[in-house]
C-alpha cells in the first residue's frame, strides 16, 4: 500500500489534531473544575436568566445582573460566616481540651473498668487531636493557596457569565460536533436534562433548602452552635439515606434532657412538619417523576465523586453515573448503535 502526499497530510492532520488535544487537555485539567462549576450554576440559574431577560431584553445586562446576584448570594454569606465557623470551631477545641472523658465514661459506666476508661480517654484524646490538626492544617493550606483560589473563582464568574449570555451559541455549538443524529439526540437531551434536574434540584437545591430550615429552627430554639449544626444539617441534608433527622433528633433529646418537654416536642414538630415535609413537597415540583434516581445510585455517586473529585464530586459522581446508566440501557435495549446513525 502506497502514501500518497494526499495521505501524508492527513496523517500529519490528525498527529496535529491528536497533540493539540493533548496540550488542551494539560492546559484545562487545572481549572477543569472551576469551568464545570461556573457552567452548573449556569444552569441552575438559567430559568432566572430567563425570566430577567424578557424585562431587560439584552443579554449582557441579564447575565450581568445574575451574575453579581449569585456571586452577592455566595461570597457575602461566606464573608459573615467563616470567621464565626473559626471562632466556634476555636472554642469546641477549647471545650474539647477541658472535657474529662474518663470522669464522663465513669459517671455512664459506673462499673467499668480502669483499663477500659483509659483506653476509651486515649482514642478520644487522640481524635480530638487529629481533627485539630486537620482543622488547623486546611485553614493553612487556605491561606496559602489563596491566591489561586481567588483565581479559580474569577474564572467561574467569566464561565457562569459566558454561559448565561452565549447559551443560545453554545448549545448549537455542542450539537454541531456530536455525533449523534438529531432525532436520537432531542431524545437523549430530554433524558439527560431530566437526570441532571433530578440530581441538581433534586439533591442537591433541596438538600440545602431542608438544612436551613434546619438550622433556623437551631436559631429559633436556642441550641448552642446552631451555626455549626446548621452547615453539618445542610451537608447531611444533601446526602441521600441520611437526612437532617440525623441532627434534629440528637438536638430533641438534648433539649428533653436540658429544657422542658413542651418545648423538645414542640421542636420535634416543627421539624417534622416543615423540615422533613419540605423534601417532598419541593421534589414534587421541581423534579420529574420519570427521573427519579434511586437512592443507592445517588449515594454511591457522591461518596465516589467526593473522593475522587474533592466536594464538587457530590455532584458531578451521580451525574457520571446516571449518564453512564443511561447508555448501558441503550446498549441492553440495542438502540446503543442507531444512536450514530444518519437520518
Amino acid at each position: 500500500m502506497k502514501f500518497t502526499e494526499t495521505d501524508l497530510r492527513r496523517f500529519s492532520l490528525l498527529l496535529l489534531i491528536i497533540l493539540l488535544g493533548i496540550l488542551v487537555f494539560f492546559i484545562v485539567k487545572p481549572i477543569f473544575f472551576a469551568i464545570v462549576a461556573g457552567l452548573i450554576l449556569a444552569y441552575v440559574f438559567f430559568p432566572v436568566y430567563s425570566f430577567i431577560l424578557r424585562i431587560f431584553r439584552y443579554k449582557t445586562i441579564s447575565a450581568i445582573i445574575v451574575c453579581v446576584c449569585v456571586l452577592l448570594m455566595i461570597i457575602l454569606p461566606l464573608w459573615f460566616l467563616i470567621p464565626l465557623i473559626i471562632q466556634r470551631v476555636f472554642d469546641l477545641f477549647l471545650l474539647s481540651q477541658k472535657l474529662d472523658v474518663g470522669t464522663l465514661i465513669k459517671d455512664f459506666l459506673p462499673t467499668a473498668s480502669d483499663q477500659l476508661v483509659n483506653q476509651i480517654s486515649l482514642t478520644a484524646d487522640n481524635a480530638v487531636s487529629k481533627l485539630s490538626s486537620f482543622v488547623i492544617s486546611s485553614f493553612t493550606d487556605f491561606l496559602l493557596n489563596f491566591g489561586n483560589t481567588l483565581l479559580k473563582i474569577v474564572l467561574v464568574a467569566f464561565v457562569f457569565f459566558f454561559a448565561l449570555r452565549d447559551s443560545e451559541e453554545l448549545t448549537e455549538f455542542i450539537s454541531g460536533i456530536s455525533p449523534i443524529n438529531k432525532a436520537h439526540e432531542r431524545v437523549l437531551v430530554k433524558q439527560f436534562k431530566d437526570i441532571t434536574d433530578s440530581i441538581v434540584y433534586g439533591q442537591i437545591v433541596i438538600g440545602i433548602v431542608q438544612g436551613i430550615l434546619a438550622g433556623l429552627g437551631l436559631f429559633l430554639f436556642d441550641v448552642p452552635n446552631a451555626l455549626v449544626l446548621t452547615l453539618l444539617a445542610v451537608i447531611l441534608s444533601i446526602i441521600p439515606l441520611i437526612g437532617p433527622a440525623f441532627v434534629y433528633i440528637p438536638i430533641a433529646i438534648y433539649l428533653l434532657a436540658t429544657s422542658t418537654p413542651t418545648l423538645a416536642i414542640t421542636y420535634i414538630l416543627y421539624n417534622l412538619l416543615l423540615v422533613s415535609t419540605i423534601d417532598n413537597i419541593m421534589r414534587i415540583y421541581f423534579v420529574s417523576k420519570k427521573a427519579q434516581l434511586s437512592q443507592v445510585i445517588a449515594l454511591i455517586g457522591m461518596v465516589g465523586g467526593l473522593l475522587v473529585f474533592g466536594l464538587l464530586g457530590l455532584l458531578i459522581g451521580p451525574l457520571i453515573i446516571a449518564y453512564f446508566i443511561t447508555f448501558l440501557k441503550a446498549f441492553k435495549e440495542k438502540t446503543l448503535s442507531t444512536l450514530f446513525e444518519e437520518e
